[in-house]
């Protein structure tokens, strides 16, 4: 989650490996499309952050932003979690930090995927009880790494399609 969504920790739902398939044949990438592929490969996280604080803040798994930067088995990972805190009354608010960076581009891969590393700061987000506002006992805010890989899907689009939120590495 890598990131902001609902759930028991203080940032993104998170998922487990990335949707790759086997290796591709050896390819030569050009810096500039290395460089375009961060690019585009930050702006899905930046994406699936917004996308994620706003469909928590609403308590609604079914937030149309999700499917533009998300894809499986992260999305429905974000989904569920969301449907869960709705479930028993709560929600995000605040406001979650995010300091992105790009650790590895792999355009030879199937499907090509770019990782990314971030400095979360979820001091001020936090899980609410939505009637009064109040902090759901045993959730945790803080500053804390989190990884991410996005990957370019068939139709040309990066998705962010899984994450891990390393509570217990502060940054």
């Amino acid at each position: 989650m890598v990131a902001g969504t609902a759930g028991c920790g203080g940032g993104p739902e998170v998922a487990a490996g990335p949707l790759a398939g086997g290796a591709a044949a050896p390819a030569t990438h050009s810096t500039a499309d290395e460089r375009a592929a961060e690019k585009a490969a930050l702006a899905a996280y930046s994406g699936y952050l917004d996308a994620s604080r706003a469909a928590s803040a609403r308590s609604d798994p079914g937030h149309p932003a999700l499917d533009r930067f998300l894809a499986d088995p992260l999305l429905t990972r974000v989904r569920v979690a969301i449907r869960d805190a709705k479930e028993h009354g709560a929600m995000r608010t605040g406001k979650l930090v995010s300091d992105p960076t790009v650790v590895s581009v792999d355009l030879a891969a199937d499907p090509p995927t770019v990782e990314i590393q971030d400095c979360l700061d979820a001091s001020g987000y936090r899980l609410v009880y939505a009637k009064d506002r109040k902090t759901v006992p045993g959730t945790r805010g803080g500053r804390y790494l989190a990884t991410a890989t996005a990957a370019r899907y068939p139709d040309g689009r990066w998705l962010v399609n899984s994450g891990a939120a390393h509570q217990d590495q502060p940054c």
